[in-house]
């Protein structure tokens, strides 16, 4: 990344001289030599890999409608003969910007007026009593349908 910026921006002139290599190092604190070896130096195998790996993981994606997140991604993955490890798969989809679909929270079935006024407390917060049927009490339970809340 730094090499890119570096060659992008070399032959710049300001001020009617070539910035130059050197400046840009002192400016983004890197030494010249690091540059150099940098730019001389032929991607390493995990690159290479991972270059491999992201467009395939980028089409699986692609065929599972967008909807596959880490662990779905990586089996897929694995049942297509790629060779590729479990920590290697969110890495990538990390480095890719992809993520799977996000399951959505409960849905909220009540949404209480507190300026309403509240029916009063008949048992005081007591519910237990000495004896059968002195106290009832129940609980309003939402059961979601696929038809709507029950």
């Amino acid at each position: 990344m730094v090499v890119d910026f570096v060659n992008s921006n070399k032959d710049d002139v300001v001020e009617g001289r070539k910035i130059g290599v050197e400046l840009i190092c002192r400016v983004l604190q890197v030494v010249p030599s690091t540059y150099c070896g940098a730019r001389d130096h032929a991607p390493s195998a995990r690159i290479l890999s991972d270059t491999v790996l992201s467009g395939e993981l980028f089409s699986l994606r692609e065929a599972s409608q967008k909807v596959y997140g880490v662990r779905k991604i990586w089996k897929a993955a694995r049942h297509a003969q790629m060779e590729i490890v479990r920590d290697q798969t969110p890495r990538l989809m990390r480095f890719l910007g992809i993520e799977g679909v996000k399951r959505s929270s409960r849905a909220k079935t009540t949404n209480p007026d507190r300026t309403a006024a509240r029916h009063p407390d008949l048992v005081k917060r007591v519910f237990w009593s000495s004896a059968p049927n002195q106290l009832w009490v129940t609980d309003l339970t939402f059961v979601p349908t696929w038809a709507g809340v029950a």
